[in-house]
């Protein structure tokens, strides 16, 4: 059968039987919209501003990534030595410290490194709140996967290597160890003060090096930059230093030089980051030309574990690691084992230790840290830390190219 012809229904009758149908939630939608004016072009929000304009006032401190970094350091290190100088004259009004610190005595060292730890923050929480970008301090390295464990691996880890250092040392007749002889209250008391007192040791040039310089010079260096402040630094300690092992820095700036070249001109998404570490790294081995007692072979390891740090910061997304090996090392070599450390024997270690033999395997005044067999160590550490974490990009690079 063929359907059946509907009946003739005028339109408005039509018109009042869809209106008496329920209205479905496109079609409020569709009137709700309709109901409200065109966005006018005026009235749109505005859109995010691109970078300066090449050649311009702002260009000249401002860059893709905020302000420059060149700026950014140069701001930094002037309030960092304003805030120090606060903080110690506040410790000597407050008879916590005497003009001249002992360096030897775990006292004079912890307040010490503690001026030189608040000067670090603050400046870094001053120029962030400059650089007007809602950050705060772990920023700078500090925010990665698994902080605590890291921390924790990265302690065990440097125990471990310099009590290797130091085991070699002695069996192959180059030190000779023995019993500081204090009793337990006392070995408990210096354990837990110079414990403390290298952590902090770790928070402050972990902090100053692989932290805030490495993050800065990460998202603002290039090749011609990096190449300026490795010459200034070398022609400055060929003009000023004497001794105290330079060559070491030397050594590092030759053995960096061509692999930065070639990232660089490879335009490689890791080279500022590596240039950056070139740059801290040997910055690090010359800060220790100031010691007494250093040879060639310690500030070069200097330098050398610098750059083992900062790669660590690559392997592990964070600092972490670099802070717990930096002071369990200092912490081992200083109270536990009791060894000279750049021409210093800390009062009140565990056990006492004396080099002995020739200085190119003993260490001489420079201690473990001045023998040679403390580069093959340094290799190791860093073979194991390779193999442990794998070569792969983490989170300060990520956040460097984002």
């Amino acid at each position: 059968m063929e359907p059946e012809d509907q009946p003739n229904v005028p339109s408005t009758q039509l018109d009042a039987t869809q209106s008496a149908l329920p209205v479905t939630e496109e079609a409020a939608a569709d009137d709700a919209l309709a109901a409200f004016p065109t966005l006018t072009e005026a009235a749109m929000p505005p859109t995010p501003q691109g970078p300066p304009e090449p050649g311009s006032l702002p260009w000249f401190f401002m860059g893709a990534n905020g302000l420059r970094a060149g700026w950014s350091i140069a701001i930094f290190i002037p309030i960092m030595l304003i805030v120090s100088s606060i903080v110690a004259a506040t410790l000597y009004f407050a008879h916590l410290i005497g003009l001249h610190s002992d360096h030897v005595s775990p006292r004079g060292t912890f307040f010490d490194k503690l001026i030189l730890l608040a000067g670090l923050a603050g400046a870094a929480a001053i120029v962030a709140l400059i650089e007007g970008r809602k950050r705060n301090l772990l920023e700078y390295n500090l925010i990665g996967p698994n902080r605590v464990r890291h921390f924790v691996v990265g302690t065990l880890a440097g125990f471990a290597a310099l009590s290797a250092l130091v085991g070699t040392l002695k069996a192959g007749g180059w030190l000779t160890i023995a019993s500081s002889g204090l009793a337990t209250p006392q070995l408990l008391k210096y354990a837990l003060v110079w414990g403390a007192t290298m952590l902090i040791v770790g928070f402050h040039e972990e902090g100053l090096f692989r932290c805030y310089l490495q993050a800065t010079w990460t998202r603002g260096i290039n090749l011609w930059w990096a190449l300026g402040i490795e010459a200034i630094l070398c022609g400055c300690l060929l003009v000023f230093t004497k001794g105290n092992g330079v060559w070491g820095v030397y050594l590092l700036v030759l053995l960096g030089l061509a692999p930065c070249l070639w990232l660089a001109l490879q335009k490689a998404e890791s080279a500022g980051f590596w240039l950056a570490a070139w740059v801290t790294s040997t910055l690090f081995g010359a800060i220790h030309t100031g010691n007494n007692g250093e040879n060639w072979i310690g500030i070069f390891a200097a330098a050398a574990i610098g750059f083992v740090f900062v790669a660590s910061v690559r392997l592990t997304g964070s600092a972490w690691w670099a802070i717990g090996f930096h002071a369990a090392w200092d912490w081992a070599e200083t109270y536990f084992f009791g060894t000279a450390d750049s021409g210093m024997q800390a009062q009140g270690s565990f056990m006492i230790s004396k080099p002995t033999g020739n200085t190119f395997w003993s260490g001489g005044a420079d201690g473990p840290e001045g023998s040679v067999l403390v580069l093959a160590i340094i290799l190791l550490t860093l073979l194991g830390m390779v193999l442990a974490y794998g070569w792969q990009r983490t989170a300060p690079e990520q956040q460097a190219t984002a």
